[in-house]
């Protein structure tokens, strides 16, 4: 990090994959987009490529992203 460089606090979103052998990270503020073979490698692989994102495109203040859940009817076979 630079001298001029400050701390952000960002959102993670991470899950695995359908066949569990990978976990996918994502950050919706960047749209970077990860994987690792387990969860820390994948945390590790995000922060660096949002990192790389972030010294080529800065951040502008809009805010945090919210993470929620809501319903929906699932049609049954």
């Amino acid at each position: 990090m630079g001298i001029d460089s400050l701390m952000q606090t960002l959102t993670a979103i991470v899950y695995p994959t359908p066949d569990r052998k990978w976990f996918v990270a994502y950050n919706p503020e960047t749209g970077t987009t990860t994987q690792g073979k387990d969860f820390n490698k994948a945390m590790a692989n995000l922060k660096e490529a949002t990192e790389l994102y972030l010294s080529e495109f800065p951040a502008k203040s809009g805010g945090r992203a919210v993470m929620t859940t809501f319903e929906v009817t699932a049609a049954h076979a």
